[in-house]
């Protein structure tokens, strides 16, 4: 890019792999970094390294971790009937947020996607069930997101678990808190009727 010395278009470049940055924001970013004092570019990339470096996946739920189980797999005071399937570790944080749900999650790492080659075997499908099969499991809730792999990932995974005699649900689809019905698409709008509630 014309007009940016080297070390800034190698920031530029670095940054604009992130997601949802593009070049313009790289660039603002690589500006912004390039006038910070030293000691902060310092600290930021090393929060950056050594965070990086301490994170794994939880070797029961596959959830970010520090340790070899995570924080939630750890806490013995959550509900152990209850598995929460969400797609990957952002999703639990969001459904964290809540602070309603107090049971446990399985992350599987993705959804299944034929098109792009990702079939049951490349995501965390056979963990759950081995966590299943180990007992003390009542329900499990499928907490993929509402778009054609999460859909058919939920339907393929409660396929698998129903035989076993466990409850399986589905989280609910529909019109937003606070939205209009007559901006809402025909799919939302067909979801939010077919999960509609008894008041």
């Amino acid at each position: 890019m014309a007009g940016n010395i080297e070390p800034i278009q190698r920031m530029v470049t670095e940054l604009s792999h992130l997601p949802g940055i593009g070049q313009k924001s790289a660039q603002r970013l690589a500006y912004h970094i390039a006038t910070l004092p030293l000691e902060e570019v310092r600290s930021l990339a090393t929060a950056l390294w050594q965070g990086r470096k301490s994170i794994r996946y939880c070797t029961v739920c596959g959830n970010f971790s520090e340790d070899e189980r995570c924080e939630i797999c750890s806490d013995e005071s959550r509900d152990q009937h209850e598995i929460c399937v969400v797609r990957d570790p952002r999703d639990v944080s969001a459904v964290e947020r809540m602070h309603e749900y107090r049971g446990l999650y399985h992350v599987l790492h993705g959804t299944l996607s034929p098109m792009n080659g990702v079939g049951p075997d490349d995501i965390r499908i056979r963990e759950l069930i081995e966590r299943l099969q180990a007992g003390g499991v009542e329900e499990v809730i499928l907490a993929t997101n509402p778009d054609i792999e999460g859909e058919a990932t939920a339907s393929y995974i409660a396929r698998l678990i129903k035989p076993m005699g466990i409850r399986v649900t589905r989280i609910a689809h529909g019109i937003p808190v606070g939205a209009d019905l007559e901006y809402a698409d025909e799919v939302t709008l067909s979801k939010a009727l077919e999960g509609r509630r008894e008041m």
